[in-house]
């Protein structure tokens, strides 16, 4: 056997179906679309239309609130994977573990308003965090472990006039 001998298995790789290529193709004539109608035109999209009645996502109600100009953007990061990076030495357990720290070893991205600690995953490390925002069992976590999670009080909200 030679290099210019090898082929795909017969009726591995099937063509595109070519519509509207005349009668004998299978495909002629009205393309696939039936006969008349809205849908057999072209330039049609009648994406959740339903003929004038009410459309389903507009008859089903609302629940819950999305609270996009006052919700805190936070990078979360699970102890399980901050124990993998300081195994593979991208993390120092001996130095404060921030948010830059985090950055730059790859787990914290995105979160403008800081890193959250979550508590999935176990860390052995004794390691010292500073992050904006911490778990319950995330901390008892990193405790248990002898380190220690500093959260900076966020300032404190005006006093209303």
């Amino acid at each position: 056997m030679k290099l210019n001998d090898l082929r795909d298995n017969q009726g591995a790789r099937k063509g595109r179906m070519r519509i509207g290529r005349g009668i004998g193709s299978g495909k002629g004539k009205t393309g696939g679309r039936g006969q008349k109608g809205q849908k057999s035109r072209s330039g049609v999209a009648v994406k959740g239309f339903e003929g004038g009645q009410m459309p389903l996502h507009m008859r089903i109600p609302k629940r819950g609130f999305n609270n996009t100009k006052f919700a805190k953007d936070y990078a979360e990061v699970n102890l399980g994977l901050v124990q993998k990076a300081i195994d593979a030495g991208k993390l120092d357990a001996k130095a404060v573990i921030d948010h830059d720290a985090l950055k730059a070893a790859g787990l914290a991205r995105g979160g403008k308003d800081g890193v959250r600690l979550l508590g999935k995953g176990e860390i052995k490390a004794k390691a010292n965090f500073k992050v904006a925002g911490v778990s319950k069992g995330a901390r008892e976590a990193v405790e248990k472990a002898g380190g220690s999670v500093e959260v900076p009080e966020a300032p404190a909200a005006q006093a209303e006039a």
